[in-house]
């Protein structure tokens, strides 16, 4: 089974972490606080789990999840990561990150900020429209009638095969909105966003969503 990295052990970091664990993935956990102040954390998910640094997550993992605040990107370490998937969990919350002009100016995706600080690893979007608390309840077995779908995007299609393979282990169908340059359809304020769905209303409310400027 294959070790995942996780860079950032907040409310999505953590129930990935989770997830992860109970499906027989080790896990290396990180913060940007060390690993000592996720001891608590760590004895809770068990012996297959292990608290680590953000290069040491990175290095450990045979594919990462990166979830940290979109100000922290330039601290993801990129020699490790080369080579690698990188689930990115990210979403745009411009009262928290501050204005980002490419941003606001719908030049680059999320994602894409990512990709382009790791531009020989392949990332991509993965656990950004659901609640935190979620990704652990709502999964249910394959064809499950009107079993959640949860979104996925990438350049690449090996990243794309190996979250929708990661989302069906924790419960979910898989859509995905293609390239990295479609993954703002499954963002903050998009018809997609946080709301329980199965697959054919997922690709229904791709269709739906329109861009918008930050406010």
């Amino acid at each position: 089974m294959s070790t995942i990295g996780i860079i950032g052990a907040g409310h999505i970091g953590s129930q990935v972490a989770r997830a992860a664990v109970a499906h027989g993935y080790d896990v290396v956990i990180s913060n940007s606080r060390g690993p000592e102040t996720l001891a608590e954390l760590v004895a809770e998910l068990g012996e297959k789990a292990s608290a680590g640094t953000p290069q040491q997550a990175a290095e450990a993992g045979d594919f990462v999840v990166v979830t940290v605040p979109l100000k922290a990107i330039p601290t993801i370490p990129v020699e490790p990561l080369v080579g690698k998937i990188v689930i990115d969990t990210n979403n745009y919350y411009w009262e928290r990150d501050g204005h980002i002009d490419e941003l606001d100016r719908e030049e680059i995706t999320v994602s894409g900020l990512l990709q382009r600080h790791l531009p020989q690893s392949k990332v991509v979007k993965g656990f950004n429209h659901i609640m935190a608390a979620q990704i652990t309840t709502d999964g249910t077995p394959a064809g499950t009638p009107n079993r959640r779908a949860l979104a996925t995007s990438s350049d690449f299609d090996d990243a794309i095969e190996l979250v929708t393979r990661l989302y069906d282990e924790f419960g979910f169908d898989t859509v995905s909105a293609g390239p990295l340059s479609e993954s703002w359809r499954v963002e903050r304020d998009t018809p997609a966003y946080v709301v329980r769905q199965n697959a054919e209303e997922l690709r229904a409310n791709f269709a739906k969503a329109e861009r918008r400027t930050a406010a």
